[in-house]
């Protein structure tokens, strides 16, 4: 006997129609298994999927959410919690608040019409880290040198850890191009993954700070990746910022996705509770279901 799967294609931190990251979200995951939900992300090869769940016993939340990229399940993501959000909305006829628990926790996300924003996971004092590579190491991962480092790389976990590399101005951003020949040199997070987040902070207009960023990762198979949007590392991005003794509450509009001809537009605060907020627009695309 089989089983229809209706999903929804959406696009996070679009200002645009084909701005954005792309999500595919399914409205109700109930029967699927892990390894289906895995061969479902590969299938639409986007960077993450989403299955709706039943929320957990215990756990105060709208949906108990699972997120799989092509290769792996991730603990949390920024736009797919975002996207998540506007379906479900749209489902259940919810208010502009929706709280989703994942397995990295519950995260509560507020609706402002189609602008969504998260609070991180992990608030507080930020977990950070030095680098164990040298400058020049990181640097030279990203086809850069020392001179184009604004300061040591660190890494930074708000609810998913990750290298953030802080870069002098927005054309190191640009000029950033991963070396495929080093891939082995990268170093691994808690998650065993590889991955990089350039940015530099390019001034402030009133209160709020520019910043331009880019995400790398590894493929399976090999190979280097760009993100569009990545919201769990501009989340990291607010711990970054925290740790650096930035006078609080802050607000910042984080430029992503330009090199790859997919502009998104984050926005990141930081309150004076240290909470830390990610936000972006959402575009429903399309819809559609699976038979299995």
């Amino acid at each position: 006997m089989s089983n229809s799967y209706a999903f929804r294609i959406l696009n996070v931190f679009a200002e645009t129609t084909f701005g954005g990251n792309p999500l595919c979200v399914f409205e109700d995951a109930r029967g699927l298994t892990e390894d289906q939900m895995q061969a479902l992300a590969r299938q639409f090869n986007l960077s993450e999927t989403t299955f709706i769940l039943a929320p957990r016993e215990g756990v105060q939340a709208d949906a108990h959410v699972r997120i799989f990229t092509p290769g792996y399940e991730m603990r949390f993501a920024g736009h797919p919690t975002l996207g998540t959000a506007h379906v479900l909305r749209s489902l259940r006829g919810l208010g502009r608040d929706v709280a989703i628990d994942f397995l990295a926790g519950r995260v509560p996300v507020h609706a402002d019409g189609d602008h969504w924003t998260l609070t991180a996971p992990a608030g507080g004092a930020p977990k950070t880290q030095a680098a164990r590579e040298s400058d020049a190491e990181v640097a030279a991962l990203m086809g850069l040198t020392t001179a184009d480092l604004a300061s040591s790389p660190q890494w930074v976990d708000t609810g998913a850890d990750q290298l953030l590399i802080p870069l002098r101005d927005a054309a190191a951003v640009m000029r950033a191009q991963p070396d495929s020949a080093r891939l082995e040199q990268w170093p691994l997070s808690s998650l065993a993954r590889k991955t990089g987040y350039v940015f530099s902070i390019d001034g402030e207009h009133d209160g709020v700070l520019d910043i331009t960023a880019r995400y790398f990762f590894t493929t399976q198979g090999g190979g280097v990746s760009e993100d569009p949007g990545t919201g769990s590392a501009c989340a990291n991005l607010g711990g970054w910022l925290i740790a650096q003794g930035r006078p609080l509450p802050l607000r910042a509009r984080v430029s992503q996705g330009d090199r790859v001809e997919r502009p998104c537009r984050l926005t990141l605060e930081v309150t004076a509770a240290r909470e830390i907020r990610v936000g972006g627009n959402v575009i429903e695309l399309a819809r559609g279901a699976v038979t299995l």
